[in-house]
């Protein structure tokens, strides 16, 4: 596999991961939001994530190629929103309750989404390692010559 190659693959499961870390944050930041309507509320969402094989430009196909080859990069399929159920309160005193008391809130789980953050996180981190590594493998080759 050329260097080249690695830095792609790298990077292109960077880029992904900082997707997620977006959509993660998104997620938290709107966890305490209301609403009157369920129509309105905000709702989870979550990055969707293919693997590239050399014959394949992300088209969701199988996430194995049929000759088990390793995948030659991330893609990101797009970002869906969870079909969790709402959380219906009765808070007749929210300013933005409905006319029978209901406020609606996200079926955000902050817990779920720490682990998606850490998990994000921890993977970016691995992808800068596999980029570095790279990096010093090339420049040790071209000491070689000297």
């Amino acid at each position: 596999m050329s260097l080249d190659k690695v830095f792609d693959i790298a990077g292109s499961g960077m880029s992904a991961q900082s997707l997620r870390l977006n959509t993660v944050a998104s997620n938290i930041a709107n966890a305490d939001t209301v609403s009157s309507s369920i129509d309105q509320t905000y709702r989870a969402r979550n990055p969707v994530f293919a693997t590239i094989f050399n014959s394949q430009e992300a088209t969701g196909g199988s996430l194995f190629s049929p000759d088990q080859q390793a995948g030659d990069g991330v893609a990101v399929l797009g970002i869906v929103e969870s079909d969790a159920s709402l959380e219906p309160r009765y808070e007749p005193d929210h300013p933005m309750a409905n006319e029978d008391g209901y406020v609606y809130y996200p079926n955000v789980n902050v817990v779920e989404e720490m682990a998606n953050m850490m998990s994000a996180s921890r993977s970016y981190q691995t992808n800068v390692e596999v980029m570095n590594t790279a990096k010093t493998m090339l420049q040790r080759v071209l000491t070689l010559g000297q």
